[in-house]
């Protein structure tokens, strides 16, 4: 595949009544990125992280440990897109039991807050008006998920975990072009003294490019961590300076206590896996609509007939969008936190149920999706958005004994709050929530706020099964509500059409999250884009900044890929 740089361009999102606002910005592309192993692999979306994971999974560590050490040393390097002050959803697969686990690291709105939490006078606040600050901020799930993780599958020492992150904060990392665009393209990012002081000169300009860039502060929040465990994220001198950020920020204070956080738990709950062609496609249940979103697409497409169509063609490109529209609206109809909401997410991703939905698509036009019934005793719901903006990472591990890892973390906008407290930055993922607690007709939003209530995600860690039950495919990415496209596209490619996995990552995206279509310049043809638009699609051509990164086993070996739009690497043995 030729090398292609894409203009710089800012992505604008919309969401209901939301402001028009800009995500992570796309910062070009470079060549498909792929690597073989036979031992073990690690993809992740910083060399630095992989370099971590790997060294890990050579001393022997478990895809549990390296990934533990791979969102630690993210946390420093790739700090707009996730961390320990964010949340994360873990797939993790057992190959000595053959069990698959889901780790459910989301944050939870602090107890104080009401279903007004986002409306000021009857209205909806603007995004970035809603994000800067500490009332966006959820209370974090990463370092109890790890924990959890750890304490049942891991295997080094869990200080020995924190080793690779603390010296290179300590030692410093070079300023990478992106993180360097990002900091000067991404809208008001230095608004509290904290951040700017970390990530700007005296002059308020964003460090150059191959500036080295220390941090102890974060060394030493590590040092406590490895120490002390995850009881000393939630409680102590780091959950005080948490709240202290939080509650007294100047412009927007949140409502978090010292009591949220010390109360925050993870939680292992069951995968959702549903079938696709011969191979049972596991990921995130709910509050996560991945998994189930990902499958209806998935399970939808496969009524056709895929084998007879080309990857960027008019005819499977109008499947997809087709398929996607209609497990979206269920998605918004449906999705929610589980231990507030009944989530119908097994009946949606039922084959009987998805054959249903599928006849609803005409290869001859485009229809307005609508959301289904599953089942007689399905509740009825309001359909509602909330932003989900692209900024997240998605690692996946295989260690040398089997075992697998898929797993998303994120800390939400780019950026998130833009509250640093010592070393590492505060997500806004209560912006996950609606906006709008209730439609004008009264009836409930089933995302809407609620105190110690996880906010809906979009996150679809996914490892995919052969018919044998061996692990055939480990896959997710970044992008707000398109992660489920990007994920989904990436199965569909490298399972329904045979393309190698790294091609599949680098293919055209597409986003079809409802209402207008979304693709990725310089990959449809333009014969594609007229046919889509004559089948009634409104078709606009955008940078899709994903960041898929997979791992695929076939003939006993491991084969990489990590996305070309964003930094990182595949690497292993």
């Amino acid at each position: 595949m030729r090398y292609l740089i894409l203009t710089l361009a800012l992505l604008s999102a919309t969401a209901g009544a939301q402001e028009e606002i800009q995500p992570e910005a796309a910062t070009g592309r470079s060549v498909v990125k792929a690597a073989t192993a036979s031992e073990f692999m690690a993809v992740t979306a910083n060399p630095h992280a992989t370099r971590a994971a790997v060294d890990i999974l050579a001393r022997g560590g478990t895809a549990v440990d390296a990934a533990i050490a791979a969102q630690l040393v993210l946390t420093l390097v790739e700090p707009q897109s996730s961390g320990i002050g964010g949340g994360a959803f873990m797939l993790s697969f057992q190959a000595g039991d053959q069990s698959l686990h889901y780790f459910d690291g989301r944050e939870t709105a602090p107890a104080a807050v009401s279903s007004e939490h986002f409306m000021q006078d009857g209205q909806p606040r603007g995004f970035l008006e809603a994000v800067i600050g500490g009332h966006s901020v959820g209370v974090p799930g990463v370092m109890r998920m790890l924990e959890l993780a750890h304490q049942r599958q891991g295997k080094l020492p869990w200080p020995s975990l924190f080793e690779p992150a603390i010296a290179l904060a300590e030692a410093g990392f070079e300023v990478s072009p992106r993180l360097h665009l990002l900091l000067e393209k991404m809208p008001r990012v230095a608004v509290r003294p904290a951040i700017r002081d970390y990530f700007f000169d005296e002059g308020g300009e964003p460090l150059p490019v191959g500036h080295r860039l220390k941090n102890p502060a974060y060394a030493d929040t590590l040092r406590i961590l490895a120490k002390e465990g995850g009881d000393a994220f939630y409680r102590g001198a780091i959950a005080e300076a948490i709240v202290e950020a939080v509650r007294n920020d100047p412009e927007n204070p949140g409502l978090m206590t010292l009591q949220d956080l010390a109360k925050y738990q993870a939680v292992e709950r069951e995968p959702l896996c549903s079938v696709f062609l011969q191979y049972r496609v596991c990921g995130a249940d709910a509050p996560s609509s991945g998994g189930s979103t990902v499958g209806a697409t998935l399970g939808m497409l496969e009524q056709f007939p895929l084998h007879e169509m080309e990857a960027g063609s008019a005819a499977l490109t109008h499947l997809f969008i087709e398929a996607s529209e209609l497990a979206f609206a269920d998605r918004n109809t449906y999705l929610a936190d589980p231990d507030f909401v009944q989530v119908p997410t097994r009946a949606l991703v039922a084959p009987e149920y998805l054959v249903r939905r599928a006849k609803l698509i005409s290869s001859g036009q485009a229809s307005k999706a609508v959301p289904g019934v599953p089942t007689p005793a399905t509740p009825k719901r309001q359909q509602s958005t909330s932003p989900e903006l692209p900024n997240t990472s998605h690692l996946v591990i295989v260690d040398r004994y089997g075992n697998g890892v898929s797993m998303t973390s994120s800390i939400e906008t780019g950026f998130g709050s833009r509250l640093l407290v010592r070393g590492f930055l505060l997500n806004n993922q209560l912006t996950d929530f609606s906006f709008v607690p209730e439609k004008a007709d009264g009836k409930l939003v089933a995302n809407r706020i609620q105190p110690g209530k996880r906010p809906r995600s979009s996150m679809s860690p996914t490892i995919v099964f052969d018919r044998d039950g061996e692990m055939r495919l480990l896959v997710g990415s970044p992008g707000g509500s398109r992660i489920i496209n990007y994920t989904a596209r990436t199965i569909l490619y490298h399972l329904a059409l045979g393309m190698p996995i790294a091609e599949a990552v680098a293919a055209g995206n597409i986003g079809a999250i409802g209402g207008r279509v979304e693709l990725e310049p310089d990959f449809f043809s333009a014969d594609t884009v007229r046919n889509l638009q004559e089948l009634g699609h409104t078709v606009m051509q955008r940078n899709l900044n994903s960041g898929i990164h997979a791992i695929a086993l076939t003939d006993g070996k491991l084969f990489g890929g990590a996305d070309p739009r964003r930094e990182g690497n595949a690497a292993g043995r």
